[in-house]
């Protein structure tokens, strides 16, 4: 199937063998570009979709991995991470971080590797879904293999 994928999908599934992620990409008939309608989607809670969020913080990409059920309260977070400002990028500066659009940015198969922050408030869900590279395509990993593919540190976020 990798070999029917689109492009940046088939990078998300050669990161995820490469961690030793065994989860298999899902593609859906409908875009899955929110929490809500990737929850929809698969009949999971809005709370176990790790949405993937590029802000900009201290001059880099900073890759927010959030409960769906969250809002990034950016203000706290940078206070919590010692950063300066942290804002939302830029769809441009998105693609440029991660070679993926909004909507479907993964949490890995970018160009280089992103610092990540990993939304504690997913541990309370025993398997999480997260996109894979567009809006139509999304994998399942438990809380442990997400922060394990991103080295990503665990905090609140909201």
């Amino acid at each position: 199937m990798p070999d029917q994928l689109p492009t940046r999908t088939r990078l998300v599934d050669a990161a995820l063998r490469a961690a030793g992620i065994t989860g298999e990409i899902v593609v859906l008939p409908d875009s899955a570009a929110t929490a809500p309608l990737a929850a929809a989607a698969l009949g999971v809670e809005v709370g176990a979709i790790a949405n993937s969020l590029v802000f900009w913080s201290d001059d880099e990409p900073l890759l927010i991995m959030t409960s769906g059920a969250h809002r990034v309260d950016t203000s706290a977070l940078a206070q919590r991470l010692g950063r300066q400002k942290i804002k939302r990028a830029t769809p441009e500066q998105v693609r440029e971080a991660t070679g993926q659009a909004i909507g479907g940015v993964a949490p890995t198969g970018h160009p280089t590797p992103l610092t990540t922050v990993v939304d504690r408030a997913l541990a309370e869900h025993p398997q999480i879904w997260a996109a894979a590279g567009t809006p139509h395509a999304v994998f399942p990993l438990t809380f442990a293999e997400l922060v394990h593919l991103t080295h990503g540190t665990v905090e609140r976020v909201d």
